[in-house]
């Protein structure tokens, strides 16, 4: 076990009432939080997403990726299904850090992909520790979870760390003529399920 459950509360957002939880790091004494919705004890596959931190996408309201549309239409989708739990995995820019993330984009803008841009900079194209979220299931008390995600690689490690997976619901929202290239290098060259669609204009 990586971590110890720290501290909890209520906590009130646009799609009803949340329980915040937070995890810290035993090694490192870096934190993760939960949100949990509804009561996840009646569920025998509890909805569930693994959303890691994009401060960029989730705060700054980015259009070069998903991660912000991805983070609001899960919690709703959460709390449309009466409960469950997103886990807010803080590993930022695929674990590169946010300078690191910032430097990335310079480099994709002079015409690098995503992955591209992480090799430039000495780093796997994925550098995060899924195997923390796992722990973060168990000490919630979840051992079998329908998994709100487009990355097969988030499935093979919960699964490997001993989650079950009874399901994979697709989550493809916010692609837009920013965000394009990076979708497909996530499709193409990352192995994620999604089917992109011709782009539109709406965010010109």
């Amino acid at each position: 076990m990586q971590l110890k459950n720290v501290a909890q509360a209520k906590l009130p957002t646009p799609w009803g009432e949340f329980t915040i939880v937070g995890f810290e790091e035993l090694a490192t004494g870096k934190d993760h939080v939960a949100m949990v919705f509804g009561d996840i004890t009646k569920q025998q596959s509890v909805l569930t997403r693994v959303h890691s931190e994009c401060l960029t996408g989730d705060a700054l309201f980015s259009l070069r990726c998903d991660c912000g549309f991805q983070l609001e239409a899960a919690l709703k989708h959460i709390a449309q299904a009466g409960s469950g739990i997103l886990l807010y995995h803080r590993q930022e820019g695929r674990n590169i850090g946010l300078l690191n993330k910032i430097r990335a984009y310079a480099l994709q803008d002079t015409g690098l992909d995503t992955v591209q841009a992480n090799h430039q900079l000495g780093f796997a194209a994925d550098e995060r520790d899924f195997t923390i979220c796992a722990d973060m299931l168990t000490l919630l008390d979840v051992k079998v979870i329908r998994l709100l995600t487009n990355n097969p690689e988030k499935i093979r490690v919960l699964e490997q760390a001993g989650i079950k997976i009874t399901e994979r619901v697709p989550l493809e929202v916010g692609e837009n003529p920013n965000n394009e290239h990076y979708l497909q290098t996530k499709a193409e060259k990352m192995g994620h399920l999604l089917h992109l669609h011709a782009i539109n204009n709406d965010y010109d």
